[in-house]
């Protein structure tokens, strides 16, 4: 299948960025926040192809990307009950703070797993979690680009999101089944970790290299 249009639940930097992203490459996205007013203006900014919804209201897009805190998932899942039909990109990373940015999974392993357990109708692809908001809104990294690591275990969602991570500049990689977006997840925290406390700053991103 091809994406052509989709959802961005969340409003913050990483889903204003990603939004931007997707209009600039002609995917219609319907925004939805529990910031109503910010949801709005968003929309107006990005233009016609972008519109804000009630979280309720999100229905007949082919991708749902989650840009929200990680102990928000499940309750997004739960309100927008017009998605069964829509694969579901977890983008969030559960932690906690000590000194840096520690993994802090739910008990299914990863927030991905979680979503799967609680929404078995649901197709999720854990994605676009490695990096911060400064490369959703542009891949390029240097002469290349950012990967963007997928885990999941329906093939046909995942080729479909590592399709349009391509369209919008990204360098897709998967990386195995559901399984491993606790993986994911791990990697990212090493990514806060590096660009906070370890000094690296935001502009930074993970690259699988070949000889």
């Amino acid at each position: 299948m091809t994406i052509r249009s989709a959802a961005v639940v969340g409003t913050g930097a990483v889903g204003e960025a990603l939004a931007g992203n997707l209009v600039k490459h002609g995917i219609d996205v319907q925004l939805a926040s529990r910031d109503a007013e910010k949801n709005r203006q968003l929309a107006a900014k990005l233009g016609p192809r972008a519109r804000a919804v009630e979280t309720k209201a999100v229905e007949g897009v082919d991708v749902v990307f989650l840009a929200v805190p990680a102990a928000a998932a499940v309750a997004v899942l739960e309100e927008a009950t017009g998605i069964k039909n829509a694969i579901v990109v977890d983008c969030t990373n559960p932690l906690t703070w000590d000194a840096g940015p520690v993994h802090a999974p739910p008990e299914e392993g990863s927030v991905a797993a979680q979503l799967a357990r609680r929404f078995p109708g649901v197709r999720v692809v854990k994605a676009f979690n490695t990096f911060g908001a400064e490369f959703h809104g542009d891949p390029k990294l240097g002469a290349t680009t950012a990967d963007v690591y997928l885990a999941g275990d329906d093939a046909e969602a995942k080729r479909a999101v590592s399709e349009l991570a391509t369209t919008l500049g990204f360098e897709p990689v998967d990386v195995g089944p559901l399984r491993n977006a606790r993986n994911l997840e791990a990697l990212a925290i090493l990514w806060v970790h590096l660009a906070t406390v370890g000094g690296k700053g935001r502009q930074v991103a993970f690259k699988l290299l070949r000889r």
